[in-house]
């Protein structure tokens, strides 16, 4: 059981990973970008002797041949930034009625709120780029 604990860990931490790509105009991208980024984690893993990561990183490199699609992939990347959208508005109106009751310390957890959503908002833009 704990074998299988790491071999989750390993995909989670692979695919959150996979969500921050850094890119250029030279670089992959989409699903070709996912598959180029795991095949250098599974050769750095090869190179430490990590296998269970090895192993997990296999794995996912195998999802992402078996069901990821540019078109798909693209989709979901906008609907994230849609969402990210709605979020920036609805912390921005939080923070309106906050200021509007003048309580110090609502302002404050509203703006960071509102920062939070706007780098969650600029995140999903980078990646939609990708």
């Amino acid at each position: 059981m704990p074998h299988q604990h790491l071999l989750a860990i390993t995909l989670l931490t692979a695919c959150a990973t996979l969500t921050a790509l850094p890119t250029t105009a030279a670089e992959t991208t989409g699903c070709a970008a996912k598959r180029e980024h795991l095949q250098q984690q599974i050769e750095e893993a090869k190179a430490q002797g990590n296998r269970d990561r090895q192993s997990g990183l296999e794995e996912a490199l195998s999802q992402v041949v078996e069901h990821c699609d540019d078109a798909s992939l693209h989709k979901s990347r906008e609907e994230k930034v849609l969402e990210a959208e709605h979020e920036v508005r609805t912390r921005e109106a939080e923070l309106k009625k906050a200021l509007s009751k003048d309580d110090p310390e609502k302002v404050e957890k509203r703006r960071a709120k509102l920062a939070e959503a706007r780098e969650e908002l600029r995140e999903a833009q980078e990646a939609l780029q990708r």
